[in-house]
Parts: C-alpha cells; structure tokens; sequence
C-alpha cells in the first residue's frame, strides 16, 4: 500500500516483518526457501504457525434452512448488502423498484464473490468483487424477469465490478462507514488501463481505443488476490456471456469459441447500450476482458490496471507469493472451465519494498501446468519458441498457447490458496460432469487421470502440489489428492470420496480456499444444493476447515437457500471472519437475509466468536 507513516500495524506487516527477520537470520535461500512468503486469499495475511489438529468448535450438520448456520458460541451479522447505499446522498434500497442506474451506482453491488481486507492510512477498506447480477432478484419487478429497459442494462453496469467499502469498529462490531473518503465503485463503466506485453497490440485496439492502451469496466469479477505492495487483484471470469451479435449470420472463429464467445445475447443486454458488445461489430473488445485488474484501494483516483502478462482466461483468482530466497513474484491462476488449465506467473524482477511493485505483473513468463499419474509434474513454459506464438498473442489467446504446450485438463479450477509457512499449494477442482466422456472446448482430451481420477466427476476434488526443493520458481513439482468430495451415503466406490470424507463432514463443488491464522485450510462450496439422489444429505452450501497435517475436516458453517458461499477474509486480530454469501434465491427459493417475505440480496457477514477469541 502507499507509504504512510500513521498506517497501522496490522497482522500483514507483522508476519512479513518475521519473514525478514527469518531470511537474515538463517541467510537467505535457507530460510524463505522452505517457507516462502505467501499471501493467501484470506485477505490478511495467516500467522506463520504450524497447522494445528485441533479443531475448538463443534462441527455442524447439514441443512437446508434459509439463514446462516455457524457453531454453538459463534455469531453472525450482515454488514453490508446488494443496494446498500455507500454515500449518504444515495438512497436506501428500494425493494419495489430494486433501485435505478442513479442509486446503484452510489451502492453495493450485487452477487458478491472474493474480497480482502486492508489496513492502513488509519483505516480499514474491503475491497469486494460483483460477479454477475442475480436478474430474478434485480429485475423481478419486470414481467421477463430480466432488463427489459436502457435503463435496466445501466443498472446491471453499475451492479458489477468491485466495491471498495470503508469499515469501522462499533459497538456490535464493524460496520460500513457510510462517506468514507476511500469508498469507491469500479463498475462495468470505469476507465482504466492495459499493461505488459499486448498493451497496444493489434488483437487490443478497437474503434474507441485505437491506440488499444484503455478499457472501459471490468466486470465478470470472481475471486481475488493481494499483493504486497498493498494492491488489490480482481480477476475476470465468465466475461463471455456479456457479448452477443447483431449479425444473424454470425459465427464465432475458433478462438472466440475457446473462449465461449457467442451470437446469442445471454440476457444482460449490454449490446444494447453500447455497440462495443457486439461481435459483428467490434470483435476486438471481447479480447480486451479475461484478465486480472489491479486496484489500489487507498488511491481512489488512481486508475485500475488490466494486466496482460497474467494472461486472458477466465481467472477465478490470483494468489501471489514473494518466493523465499529468490524474491520473484509467483502467481498461481486457475482457468474456471470444464478441462481447462492451472497457471502460474513468475516475475522477471524480484521484489523490494522500496520499489512496491514496478513492472513486476508485467515483465515475467507464464507456465501451463502438467500433472503426470507417476504424482509428478512440471510447469511448461508459454513462450513463443515453445507455442509458436507471440507473446502478445500468448497474453491475449493463452488458452491456446497452454493447449500448444501439451498442459493437463483439468476439471475446473477455481481459487488457489498458498499455505503461509510451507511450500505448498492447493487447487480447487469443483466438478467436470464430460470428465472422461468429451474434449474441452479448444479439442483438447479429458481422459480419466491422475489429478482428475473420476468420469464425469459430478462432486470435485482439492489437489495439492509441492515445488521442488520449496522453490515456487522450480519447473518440476510433486502432487496427491488432498481430499475427493463425495458421498459415502450414497456410494460405496471412488465417488463416495476420500478416506477424509464420511456423513459427517461431506460436501460436493469446492470452490473458495483460504488459510486463517492457524494454518487451516478453509474450504468454500459452490456445487449442487438439490439434497437429493447422489447429493442427498448435502443440504445447501457451506464452508468446511481443513487440517492439512492430519486432512481432518469439520463443518463450520451452512449458508442459506440456493447460494454459494465465498470470499473470505479476516481482520487483523482474526476475531472478525467476513464471508460472501452470493445470489441466495437465485431460483426464487430464498428470502435472506431479511426473512419473511423480503427480497433475496447477496451480502457479506461477519462471524465472531462469542467470547471474542479468533475465529475458527
């Protein structure tokens, strides 16, 4: 974050603080080389401690009520939700009307999805993504059910993106701090820049921008990362359904359909308001999102940055790590469709607080990773000499480059999260259902392997991989299965899940990882809320904590009717837990969090123990 001599100390500084120490003191490679410095997806930074087997909460059961299930001795409590205006001079939310253009754009967005905590400056800013829009909830009051009106489509604009949220400490625990001077909206209509290496490019330049140097919006925001340099990472995900054509002869190139692009508009209608979106018209633009977006939350004047180096596809987050000894900056990106690829990014530069950041995002190689059966793997390099592509072409069609390289498919991955004292990562693979039975979409095999062991794999696995020697930057790596989802309640084979998997603790649709300050791996669901036939005793979703030293794991919570449960952070003593609950009553089913008959509203909620104690 920028310099400021009145910042707080928060837990962030603290452990890159013992970081330091712990490289001067062992010299070098032999400290941060076993233990790199990581920052997870959790927002603050985990205390660098051993995993612990003990669990101090009671694990929940399954159910499929609308509201929030936390354990006996913990809380919960909505902060902030869908409409909730940022700036007095907005206005309240409107259930009637579900708000205008005008009132959305003072407001938080909908369908919340990552989000991190940063401190500094004397404040405490969240900073939340806004996937998509829940149109059932937001346009409920149109006969469709979906924008029937220009100004409908602005208000879905306006409802995307990232909220930059200024909170405060009361007397129930933090709250938004309505006015705040750091409170900011970076919606589908925001300027901002493009850097690396097709910054300028042809692939970039359209009618609007011919220099192909600035974008308007980003939207499609998924999961998060954070850097240490006190930035915020918002990565775009299903930016494909946001297009259509015009033309009705239409056909989308074999690029364009690897990325899912399409003539048929998918119900948002931006094409509508603004001609860019169209296809026929302007097939550059849709080259123009997939990317991670840089933010600085303590500068709101200061423009987001799409970052090309990182590469097009469709980010579910960035988890960054400063690699121990070396100090090159390593992002591990996972591609979030059915047999697409794990990334990683390794700077060209290394990182000193003195330059806090530089071009270290746009000056580095991207890597395509492939898993062998044999529990080996190695990160092939996407470079023109090894793709027989470009490097601009590699930032902006690099699932095609990564299909070049021969990389594993794999059934998506969604958030990555580096634990915080050991060379270690872990993937979230959520479901495959054409595992085993088609190709992806670039043509490329799905067989049955290693990483991926189940045909049509309906419930996801978590796989973890360690880089050899605890090198982030090593090309070879070593892996397993960290756990299988399933349910042994209604199989007895590979789909009953793994030997950490029983009645008591089963799930299906991992999505959201996270580490807290014990060295746990918290695991958020995204899957098949149905509770029926092989889901049956599932119940909504939910967020389960995992040991990684014993592959315990007990339910801690179970959110409400037809949501999913992400993004994740904590503040800095770990007493305050902020989840996302995101599109509760996407099917009509839900009336959180205002029960009765109030409309459906995605939201963040803080969890706190009753005693006070951290969370977890």
């Amino acid at each position: 974050m920028p310099e400021d001599d009145n910042a707080t100390d928060t837990e962030f500084d603290r452990v890159l603080a013992r970081a330091i120490e712990r490289r001067a003191f062992l010299g070098g490679a032999a400290s941060l080389g076993t233990v790199a410095f990581a920052l997870g997806v959790g927002g603050i930074v985990p205390h660098a401690r051993a995993a612990t087997s003990t669990f101090d909460f009671t694990a929940i059961d399954t159910n499929t009520l609308d509201t929030v299930t936390v354990p006996k001795g913990y809380s919960w409590r909505t902060i902030v939700a869908w409409g909730d205006p940022l700036w007095s001079r907005g206005k309240p939310f409107d259930p009637e009307t579900r708000g205008t253009p005008q009132t959305q754009a003072m407001a938080f967005g909908d369908n919340n999805d990552g989000m991190m905590l940063f401190s500094g400056r004397g404040r405490t800013l969240l900073c939340v993504n806004h996937e998509f829009v829940n149109k059932p909830a937001m346009f409920g009051n149109r006969e469709s059910r979906l924008p029937e009106t220009d100004a409908d489509v602005i208000k879905g604009i306006e409802a995307v993106g990232v909220s930059v949220v200024e909170i405060k400490k009361a007397a129930k625990g933090w709250e938004i701090d309505v006015d705040a001077p750091m409170n900011r909206r970076v919606t589908g209509g925001t300027r901002m820049r493009l850097s690396g290496p097709a910054a300028g490019h042809a692939l970039l330049k359209t009618a609007e921008d011919p220099a192909g140097e600035t974008v308007i919006g980003t939207f499609a925001n998924c999961g998060a990362g954070r850097t240490p340099w006190g930035t915020y990472l918002t990565c775009e995900e299903n930016f494909d359904l946001y297009f259509s054509a015009s033309d009705p002869f239409f056909e989308p190139d074999a690029a364009q359909k690897r990325y899912g692009l399409r003539a048929k508009d998918r119900g948002d209608g931006f094409a509508r308001v603004a001609e860019r979106f169209d296809l026929s018209k302007h097939p550059n633009e849709a080259h123009r999102f997939g990317y991670v977006v840089e933010i600085d939350p303590f500068e709101p004047k200061k423009p987001p940055v799409k970052r090309t180096a990182l590469g097009r596809i469709k980010h579910e987050n960035a988890a960054l790590v400063v690699n121990g000894g070396t100090g090159h900056v390593v992002v591990y990106m996972g591609d979030d469709a059915r047999g697409e690829f794990l990334y990683r990014y390794v700077s060209k530069g290394r990182y000193s607080d003195e330059e806090r950041g530089g071009d270290l995002l746009d000056k580095g190689t991207l890597y395509a990773a492939k898993f062998n059966d044999d529990l080996t793997g190695e990160w092939l390099p996407l470079l023109p000499e090894t793709v027989g592509m470009t490097e601009p072409d590699i930032c902006v069609l690099t699932r095609i480059a990564a299909s070049k390289a021969g990389a594993t498919t794999m059934d998506r991955p969604e958030w990555v999260a580096v634990h915080p004292e050991k060379a270690e990562a872990y993937v979230a693979l959520t479901n495959n259902r054409y595992r085993g039975k088609a190709d992806n979409a670039g043509g490329d095999p799905m067989p049955v392997n290693g990483p991926n062991p189940r045909e049509g794999n309906p419930y996801g696995q978590i796989v973890r991989w360690r880089p050899a020697n605890g090198d982030h930057t090593a090309r070879t790596f070593k892996w397993d299965l960290f756990t299988m989802a399933g349910n042994p309640e209604q199989h007895s084979d590979a789909y009953a899940g793994s030997k950490n998997i029983d009645a008591k603790n089963m799930f299906n649709g991992p999505d959201g990882l996270a580490f807290d300050v014990r060295g746990r791996l918290w695991i958020q669901t995204d899957g098949n809320y149905s509770n029926e036939k092989g889901f049956a005793g599932m119940g909504n979703n939910q967020m389960l904590v995992a040991d990684p030293v014993t592959a315990e794991i007990r339910r801690f919570m179970v959110g409400p009717k037809e949501c999913e449960i992400t993004g994740l952070c904590w503040d800095a003593d770990a007493t305050t837990m902020f989840v996302g609950i995101q599109h509760p009553g996407e099917r009509g089913g839900s009336h959180f969090p205002g029960g009765g008959a109030s409309l459906p509203r995605s939201c963040v909620i803080a969890v706190t123990r009753d005693d006070g104690a951290p969370v977890g």
